[in-house]
Order: C-alpha cells, then sequence, then structure tokens
C-alpha cells in the first residue's frame, strides 16, 4: 500500500493498495497503520466504521459537519463512484479548492478526507457500496449540507442524478453555508 498526496486539497490523501488477483478473485489490505502513520495521521483516532449501497446515478452530498468536523477514510468497496472533495477550511492553502477521484471496487483505494472539507459521490455503477471510517461519533445535530447542483461550485457530475435524498435536495448553496458561518451560525 501507499500512500499519494491530494494537491488541489491540502493534507488529502489517496492510499492505493496492491491488489493480488488470481483465478478466485484478489485480496488485497485496505487500511494499514503504518502507512496511515507514515503521513501524520493516527490510525487510533478512527472511531466508527460506516457503510452505504447506492444504485447508478444517485448522488449523496455534499456534506460535512459543524464543529470540530470530521476526518473520513472513504472507499468504494464494490462497484464505481465518481467522488469529491471541496476544501471548506478558511486557513487552508487550498481553501475552496475542488478534486475529483474515481473510485472502484477494483481497485480499492482509500481516500483520506481532512476535517473541514465537503464529499460528495455520485454512483456510476448499477450498484456501489462505499465504506467510510470517520474520527468522531456521527451527531446529526452537526451535519451541513451544500447543494450538490451549488453553480459556483460546477460539479460536472458525470451522470444524470436519478435520486438524491431530501435533505440533499434542499441543501443550501455554498454561499449561504459560508454566510452562514461567518455570523456565527451552528450550520
Amino acid at each position: 500500500m501507499k500512500a499519494k498526496e491530494v494537491p488541489q486539497i491540502a493534507g488529502a490523501h489517496l492510499f492505493e493498495p496492491t491488489p493480488h488477483a488470481d483465478a478466485r478473485g484478489f485480496f488485497c489490505r485496505t487500511f494499514d497503520a503504518d502507512v496511515v502513520r507514515s503521513v501524520g495521521l493516527d490510525p487510533a483516532a478512527f472511531v466508527q466504521d460506516s457503510v452505504s449501497r447506492s444504485v447508478r446515478g444517485v448522488l449523496r452530498g455534499l456534506h460535512l459537519r459543524s464543529g470540530a468536523g470530521e476526518a473520513k477514510l472513504v472507499r468504494c468497496s464494490y462497484g464505481r463512484i465518481f467522488d469529491v472533495v471541496v476544501d471548506l477550511r478558511p486557513g487552508s492553502p487550498t481553501y475552496l479548492g475542488r478534486a475529483f477521484f474515481e473510485l472502484s471496487g477494483e481497485a480499492q483505494a482509500t481516500l483520506y478526507v481532512p476535517a473541514g472539507c465537503a464529499h460528495g459521490f455520485q454512483s456510476l455503477t448499477d450498484v456501489s457500496d462505499v465504506s467510510y471510517r470517520i474520527d468522531r461519533p456521527h451527531d446529526p445535530a452537526e451535519d451541513v449540507t451544500i447543494a450538490f447542483d451549488d453553480p459556483d461550485l460546477a460539479i460536472d457530475w458525470p451522470l444524470p442524478v436519478t435520486s438524491v435524498s431530501e435533505r440533499d435536495r434542499r441543501a443550501p448553496s455554498l454561499a449561504e453555508v459560508l454566510k452562514q458561518r461567518e455570523e456565527g451560525s451552528p450550520k
């Protein structure tokens, strides 16, 4: 497994495993504490694992957390997704930077998304399973959502959006979220 920096998002990393394939399928390590530690992250900081399943065209995001934020490791364990990270940390050298990835069950790469960054993805296959390893217990009161179709972000989602949650459908624009932040509102 090797770690690569993501230049568009300061502090983000892509962990690429080395799958061993044969006639039975493949085997690969998807998490390695030593490799995580080598880029300055504490592997013991991750306290919760979650998984989502989506069908082709489903879009989830853009999500982040208020307060101390939430760092996460994201991996597509089955299928393929178009993954997006937006840096919303005001002091970051890559503030408002965006990075795009195709994560897949074949590659099993894991993306580290730093706290303070918005994250979302779209399923590109009939079924996509996405695994998350999160560094804080989830608190729904801290959930923040930004419109996936925000014109200021101008994200070119690869497929027509077939389904989003009601929360994502009603999400405010990036400008509204940033204004609420400046005014000291929790969301």
